[in-house]
């Protein structure tokens, strides 16, 4: 099996030393190079990573910036954004263009490498401290949103089930176990939707079936 390769891009160089060791501690995970800013579109183009870690504030270059530059490249890798904060204001620009996930620097080392694993296999990642904060920025308001509820009309009933499942921040395996499907299946579905919905990524997707009212609120 093909490591899954792992670039971090950070300003810290303390951050990405810690990173990088509980990258290097997974049997399927090599850590290819860690970076700034600055560096990380360049590296990315000579390493070719499957997934890159991507801090949001730098100073050299914010990770948004560097973010668009490499959603640009022909094949771009799967970004996750980092932070220290779980109210981060660039959440939202972040999903918008096209990051797969959020994830705090503090996050459980196990949960950091299951979350490249989810990254790497075209998943899609948010720690669990910073889900509400992203899905609450938005779906304000309280009740489905017309434009979204519009948009999932153009959905079959078994894309429906697939995007509320997604919603619920499901990974391609399990979608499949709880709907009797298999996860190549699955990964067609996705696919449909995603170009149905006009959604860069599964998180936009997401967020658009709880706009939706397909996903039920925590603890309902």
């Amino acid at each position: 099996m093909t490591a899954i390769r792992v670039l971090i891009v950070d300003d810290e160089l303390l951050v990405r030393s810690g990173l990088g060791l509980i990258v290097g501690s997974a049997p399927d995970l090599e850590l290819v190079g860690d970076c700034s800013g600055g560096e990380a579109e360049e590296l990315v183009r000579r390493l070719r990573p499957h997934v890159v870690l991507l801090d949001v504030r730098m100073p050299d270059l914010d990770g948004i910036s560097v973010l668009r530059r490499l959603r640009a490249l022909p094949e771009p890798p799967a970004v996750s954004m980092l932070t220290t904060f779980d109210t981060d204001e660039y959440i939202g620009t972040a999903l918008r263009a096209g990051a797969a996930g959020f994830l705090l620097k503090d996050t459980a080392p196990d949960q950091l490498v299951h979350a490249v694993r989810i990254l790497a296999a075209g998943g899609s990642m948010l720690s669990p401290a910073v889900t509400r904060t992203v899905i609450g920025g938005f779906v304000e308001g309280g009740g489905p949103d017309a434009a979204a509820l519009t948009l999932v009309r153009s959905l079959t009933g078994r894309e429906l089930d697939v995007l509320a499942l997604l919603g619920e921040g499901l990974a391609n395996a399990e979608i499949a176990d709880r709907l009797f499907l298999g996860t190549g299946t699955v990964k067609d579905h996705i696919s449909a939707i995603l170009s149905k919905l006009g959604a860069a990524n599964r998180v936009q997707a997401a967020v658009i079936a709880h706009r939706a009212g397909l996903v039920r609120p925590t603890g309902q």
